[in-house]
C-alpha cells in the first residue's frame, strides 16, 4: 500500500477514487506513567514513555486506515494526515489520534 501526504503520486496516474478512509485510536495514559512524566515536566527533558505511547498509537491509526483502504479495493492512500486531540481533563484525560486520507487506485 502506497501512502503519501500529497494529493497525487509522481509517475503514477490515479484511475479511481474509492472513498475517504480513517484510522482512529483513543488511548489513555495510566497514573504511574503520568506520575513519572511529571518529573520530566519539572526537570526538563523528553518523556520517553509518552513518546513511545504516541508512536505506537500513531502506527495503529495508520495501520487501521490502510486496512480500511484495502477493504475498499485501493492500492494507495493520498492526502494522508495524522491529527492528535486531547479528550477529557484532569486524571481522566485521554488522547485520540486520527489518520485519514483518500483511498485510490493508481497505475
Amino acid at each position: 500500500m502506497l501512502l503519501t501526504t500529497t494529493n497525487s503520486v509522481e509517475g503514477k496516474q490515479i484511475v479511481e477514487y474509492k472513498e475517504i478512509v480513517y484510522g482512529e485510536v483513543v488511548a489513555g495514559a495510566n497514573f504511574i506513567r503520568d506520575f513519572f512524566a511529571s518529573f520530566t515536566d519539572i526537570f526538563g527533558g523528553r518523556s520517553r514513555s509518552y513518546e513511545s505511547k504516541l508512536t505506537s498509537a500513531r502506527q495503529d491509526a495508520i495501520n487501521e486506515m490502510v486496512a480500511n483502504a484495502q477493504r475498499a479495493g485501493a492500492n494507495a492512500v493520498v492526502g494522508v494526515e495524522v491529527n492528535y486531540t486531547s479528550i477529557g481533563s484532569g486524571s481522566k484525560s485521554m488522547f485520540m489520534i486520527v489518520a485519514s486520507g483518500t483511498a485510490v487506485v493508481v497505475r
